[in-house]
Order: C-alpha cells, then sequence, then structure tokens
C-alpha cells in the first residue's frame, strides 16, 4: 500500500528528485527513474516528471517499492546505531513547552540543527521522529542551527498543510529578541530592503548578485527596548522569512551585528569590558514568541519561550527586561 508525505516550508522549492534522495538514500536513481515515468510517484495525484519543484503543501505520494528502501534504511541505523542517543532525545523532550495530537513546539537550543543533511547527526526532524514514532512529523518552518527559541513541528498531514500555509502567508506571527552590537538609531523603525547572500539592495530588486540570482525583498520591524554599554537590547518583527534576514539587517542596515555572529559581525569587536562575558560562541537571537491559529480547533494562540542561560545572564548583568 503507498504512501504520501507533505512537503514541508522548509522543502520549498526543492526538485522531486533531490528530494526524494533525501528521504530514501539507499534507493538507487534508477529505481527512482522508473517509477516517475510509470506513473506510481505523483505529486497531489498527478503524474509529475524528475524536475517537478515541489512546494509546501504539496502531497507526495511514496510507492511500496520506495517504502521497502526506507525500511532497509532504518533497520541499518538499528544496526549501526543512532546518531543521537536516549540522552538527546530525553534532553530534547525536556525543551517541549507544548504538545498536543497536531502539534509539538519546541524551544530549540542553539547549535541544534532543525533539518538533518550530509554531515549533520543530530536534528530536530529525525529526533522528534524518534520521540513521536507513531505520529506523521513535519517541519513547518525553521530556525538557523545558531538561533534558538520557538519552533513548531507539525504531527500529522493536516497539521502541516494548515501551518505551512499559516507561515507562508504570514498568517503566523514570530517575535524575536536580540542583543546587537552597538547602539541603533532611531531606537524604532521598519527596514525595508532587498537581500541576497549578505549583501543589501535598496533597489526594486532588478538588481542580481552577478550569479543569476535575485534579491529578494527583506521587510522587518523593529523596536529597541533597552541600551548600556554600547549594547542593544532589540525586538525584531520580521514580515518576511529570507535566510540570515534578521542577521543581515542588524549588521548591514542597523549597523548592529547581533552578538555572537561570526559570520556578518565578525568585523565588529566588542568592549573590552563586555568581551568576557559575551564571548560565549552563542548566536544571542532568540525566537521569543509566536502565534498562530490551531490547525484543530482554529483558535489563536500564543506561546513564549524562556531566555536561554547564556542570554538571561548578560540581561541580568545589563538590566534589561522582557517586552511587555
Amino acid at each position: 500500500m503507498a504512501d504520501s508525505i507533505t512537503v514541508s516550508l522548509v522543502e520549498d522549492g526543492t526538485k522531486l528528485m533531490r528530494w526524494f534522495m533525501r528521504k530514501f538514500p539507499a534507493m538507487p536513481n534508477r529505481d527512482f527513474f522508473k517509477l516517475c515515468r510509470g506513473g506510481q510517484i505523483r505529486v497531489n495525484s498527478a503524474r509529475v516528471d524528475s524536475n517537478r519543484v515541489l512546494r509546501a503543501g504539496d502531497v507526495v505520494r511514496i510507492p511500496p517499492t520506495i517504502l521497502a528502501y526506507a525500511k532497509r534504511e532504518n533497520a541499518k541505523k538499528t544496526e549501526t546505531g543512532s546518531a543521537f542517543s536516549m540522552t538527546d532525545l530525553e534532553k530534547l523532550r525536556q525543551t517541549i513547552i507544548y504538545n498536543d495530537d497536531d502539534i509539538v513546539v519546541f524551544n530549540k537550543p542553539a547549535g541544534l540543527a532543525v533539518q538533518g543533511g550530509s554531515g549533520i547527526r543530530k536534528s530536530i526532524d529525525k529526533m522528534a521522529t524518534a520521540l513521536f514514532p507513531y505520529d506523521k512529523i513535519s517541519l513547518v518552518h525553521r530556525l538557523d542551527m545558531d538561533t534558538s527559541g520557538l519552533l513548531v513541528v507539525a504531527k500529522n498531514q493536516k497539521a502541516a498543510q494548515s501551518l505551512s500555509n499559516q507561515f507562508q502567508t504570514k498568517l503566523a506571527h514570530k517575535e524575536y529578541l536580540a542583543l546587537l552590537n552597538g547602539n541603533v538609531s532611531p531606537a524604532f523603525g521598519v527596514i525595508d530592503n532587498y537581500i541576497v547572500k549578505g549583501q543589501v539592495f535598496d533597489t526594486s530588486g532588478r538588481i542580481n548578485d552577478g550569479a543569476g540570482q535575485k534579491p529578494q525583498r527583506a521587510i522587518t520591524e523593529y523596536r529597541v527596548l533597552s541600551s548600556a554599554a554600547n549594547i542593544s537590547w532589540v525586538l525584531f518583527l520580521p514580515k518576511t522569512g529570507r535566510t540570515h534576514q534578521l542577521r543581515i539587517h542588524s549588521a548591514v542596515s542597523l549597523g548592529a551585528p547581533i552578538v555572537g555572529d561570526d559570520l556578518y559581525g565578525r568585523d565588529k569587536k566588542l568592549d573590552s569590558g563586555l568581551e568576557t562575558v559575551l564571548a560565549t560562541n552563542k548566536l544571542f537571537l532568540f525566537a521569543y514568541k509566536i502565534t498562530l491559529r490551531h490547525p484543530r480547533t482554529n483558535k489563536i494562540i500564543t506561546l513564549r519561550a524562556d531566555v536561554p542561560e547564556f542570554m538571561k545572564s548578560v540581561m541580568n548583568l545589563l538590566e534589561f527586561q522582557l517586552p511587555e
């Protein structure tokens, strides 16, 4: 009997063949092409070719032949041992701040990948599947590996479709807290520009980066909550969800990179008085609050996460408070 998997938001834009290779690495390419040509692999019940670009919410039919490869792969993992331990799973379980039949919400620690891939041993998607083996775990949005905070995961197909749509259409609202290295002026505003590969364009986006990539519009509302010792405590409300958007807007648009950002803030040194206490090798960017419509009850829910200890100690030192 065939099965189906719903494409998550983080998989949006992935070609069908690459998507299958990630899901079923033990499957030979020739088998994929044969099943695709024969119409056994389908997207939204329609026949497709191997170059089909998947979109969040698409439902991919998984024929029994491929499921057999998945069982073989799982058996191999059982023999060789998982990439994560029971202790790792228990630590992740302790970060759960909300859980029901449809969704589970983690307070993701900094340094843990959301999605598995080449060279990544531990990730939320794989570990959540192990924690909830009888549910169909789907990622519906993502956080950078270095970013901590709220991560919503769907536990069934209906929830995945609803939540993916909410994040895609910005019906779900996210708020981030960050420590920025520098004084931000003005103290509140909206950043509205175009970004690509860490560069910012104040144009209509028609300029490309020389490699055929068109800059994408990125919009972030921000408000400085407090400042002390050349450090700003900032609330971010992103209106779009571009890669590294908040990190780029902080470093380039505001001229004050997020503390701990070795990619966009490596050239800006911290004040010597705070260098020791802030040098934790962690990114001071935290997904603090999220508001969404529950996929089953249709009620609006708002969730907040506890600030991680490495940020809390600095907040206490500088007397920074959480937003009301």
